[in-house]
């Protein structure tokens, strides 16, 4: 058989340059799903986006959780058929309203937890991911591209039950919480139920101060409510020997964001907690910040020691 050599050159040719060309379109497809992946990453998954959820996470986890009741305030008749504004928990069933509470304070717990395994999911996912990228060639890159795929889908799912999380949801009732024998025929509003949050409450550690006998406390939230709160600050004596000493704990109620607490013992620690006071609605708290300042010493009490070691040096060298 004769073979053309013009043609043979010709052929092989093509098939150098069909083979550039399919290895350039594999380069530019790995290229193309590797910025992909990589702009997914920098987007969806960044270091500083997953930092910032989780920061919101212990951010909630400090939070007081309240059920708030729609509407606060309800029209109903009085005796005389007037027409009066009632506040909506005095209708409501106490006993079913309690339940409802339990079951608020469950659903938040709940909350946190998925929002703690989700955020860790999302973080191994992320981990995965760069493993994928800086680990693999070209063609096991672009042989598991689906899996990758679906590995991006499913992140995305996660994150956006991150958000919906983030926000505290409806509570369902399944019963009425109002009787109809309470509410003398009027017709039964429709009451809604949700989750409310409040800031936690932080002491001011720059203006937060101890003296000799006294100390002077200030705390604040992250966005001060306009309308005035009741706090509880906590105090006590972290270590302590003598019947007086045991006394040196209490509880003040206070309506604001500052408070003096008096007749401290000097040179001593005192542990001081803040929270706010306990309400009907309240559900959920676990967190109360907590701070520990030293009362300064007496000088009277050092000058008269000084004076006596000094004394005492002079008669040992007289």
């Amino acid at each position: 058989m004769n073979v053309n050599p013009n043609e043979f050159g010709t052929s092989l040719e093509s098939s150098v340059r069909s083979k550039e060309e399919q290895d350039n379109a594999i380069l530019n497809m790995y290229m193309e799903r590797k910025s992909l992946v990589l702009q997914f990453l920098q987007s969806n998954l960044s270091p500083q986006l997953l930092e910032h959820h989780q920061k919101k996470l212990e951010l909630l986890k400090k939070c007081y959780y309240y059920v708030e009741v729609m509407p606060p305030h309800i029209v109903m008749r009085d005796e005389s058929r007037a027409l009066i504004s009632t506040d909506v928990f005095q209708i409501i069933d106490s006993w079913r309203l309690e339940r409802m509470k339990k079951v608020a304070r469950t659903q938040t717990e709940i909350q946190l937890v998925l929002l703690t395994e989700l955020l860790e999911q999302l973080q191994r996912g992320r981990e995965e991911l760069v493993c994928y990228i800086e680990t693999s060639d070209v063609i096991t890159f672009l042989s598991k591209w689906d899996s990758v795929m679906q590995k991006m889908s499913v992140l995305s799912k996660l994150m956006n039950k991150v958000l919906s999380l983030q926000v505290p949801g409806k509570l369902h009732a399944k019963h009425r919480l109002v009787s109809h024998a309470d509410i003398r025929g009027t017709r039964i509003p429709n009451i809604k139920l949700s989750l409310t949050t409040k800031m936690p409450v932080v002491f001011d550690r720059k203006e937060s101060v101890a003296y000799k006998n006294w100390a002077h406390l200030k705390w604040f939230t992250e966005n001060q409510e306009s309308s005035p709160e009741q706090y509880e600050l906590h105090f006590r004596l972290l270590k302590h020997g003598t019947q007086t000493e045991l006394g040196q704990r209490g509880i003040v109620a206070i309506s604001s964001n500052t408070c003096v607490v008096f007749d401290l013992l000097p040179d001593r620690s005192y542990e001081f907690t803040i929270r706010r006071a306990e309400t009907y609605t309240l559900v959920y708290e676990t967190w109360h910040d907590t701070i520990t300042l030293t009362t300064a010493k007496d000088q009277y009490l050092e000058g008269n020691l000084f004076c006596h070691v000094l004394l005492s040096m002079l008669i040992f060298f007289f």
